[in-house]
């Protein structure tokens, strides 16, 4: 699913966005201006800050709302394939290639195209962008046909742009060209008064798909306001979702204590590290959760994923909520 900026109240979203501390009503104010423009943007932030929402939002509030918006996710297509994925091929241009291919540009008419991580373009690939945006044409891998497109652009970015360019990774005259209107998405540990609204919508969620009315205690959002974050509202919609899983009634969340050194698990999107000298206990505990979450609580998915029966993932399960309301 994709990244998720969140919080406000649930009866006050602005777009697909929810949040009312000053950094993102600032945000809002932005992007207000610019949806009524038809600039490229280049959105700048942190990952799991949601950046993909963001893009939408503009979008939706844009006179092209009524036309496709078609994310790109440039970071995740192999280097040999992104051209034509982007500009579409013709039949036979390469061995596969059995049929005519529309790539998502010419998908994208009349709407928006939203290229995410575009700094981990290839440099070859950089050049070709630069030349759709500077002339609005291109032509299909293998064809010689130039095909004109009407597509807004909106950019996204986990890195720093003027660092990529200045270490020669992405191209300064494309940097200039995407970022007509730059856009800095908060990270949360900027933006605390959202974290409680947040989470308490992400609750909200996971409450209504499971038909439950489950509650935080109050040293639960204490907790939660005090945790740093690093992963954003992506990493607080995942542990609030960990914490629903484990609950009987009333969630309860505790940041992680520091291990020792050498003894420690880290959690990311989709994956979960684990260091050397991690006890056991501790790794199999962390990759249940984190495939539970990722199957969102589906216990027969995520068991038959994990190679284990349905009755020892709940007798797991009970084990680490146990250990949970003891303290352990």
């Amino acid at each position: 699913m994709p990244d998720t900026l969140a919080a406000g109240g649930p009866d006050q979203p602005f777009g697909l966005l929810y949040g009312t501390s000053e950094p993102m009503r600032n945000l809002y104010r932005q992007i207000e201006r610019v949806a009524a423009t038809a600039l490229t943007v280049l959105i700048i932030g942190e990952s799991g800050t949601g950046k993909e929402l963001i893009a939408k939002t503009i979008h939706d509030k844009s006179e092209r709302a009524g036309g496709p918006f078609i994310p790109v996710n440039c970071g995740a297509i192999p280097a040999s394939l992104i051209e034509g994925e982007l500009f579409g091929h013709e039949k036979g241009s390469f061995t596969g290639a059995l049929q005519q291919h529309v790539g998502y540009f010419e998908n994208a008419a009349g709407g928006t195209i939203f290229l995410d991580e575009v700094t981990e373009m290839a440099p070859e690939m950089q050049i070709k962008l630069l030349r759709v945006l500077e002339t609005g044409s291109f032509h299909r891998v293998g064809g010689t046909e130039q095909i004109q497109v009407d597509v807004r652009v909106i950019a996204a970015t986990n890195r720093d742009p003027q660092l990529a360019a200045r270490e020669g990774r992405f191209r300064e005259d494309l940097l200039y060209r995407l970022a007509v209107i730059p856009l800095r998405v908060p990270p949360l540990r900027e933006r605390q008064d959202d974290i409680e609204l947040l989470a308490q919508r992400f609750l909200d969620q996971f409450n209504a798909a499971e038909k439950t009315s489950k509650t935080f205690s109050r040293r639960t959002l204490e907790a939660l306001r005090q945790n740093p974050w690093p992963g954003n509202v992506r990493e607080l919609k995942n542990a609030v979702h960990r914490a629903f899983i484990l609950a009987d009634q009333v969630v309860e969340f505790a940041p992680p204590a520091p291990a020792p050194r050498g003894r420690r698990t880290v959690r990311k999107e989709g994956s979960v590290e684990v260091w050397v000298g991690t006890p056991l206990f501790d790794a199999q505990r962390e990759i249940i959760l984190a495939t539970l979450a990722h199957f969102g609580g589906d216990k027969r998915q995520a068991a038959s994923t994990l190679g284990i029966s349905l009755k020892t993932l709940y007798n797991r399960l009970e084990t680490y909520k146990a250990g949970a309301k003891s303290g352990g």
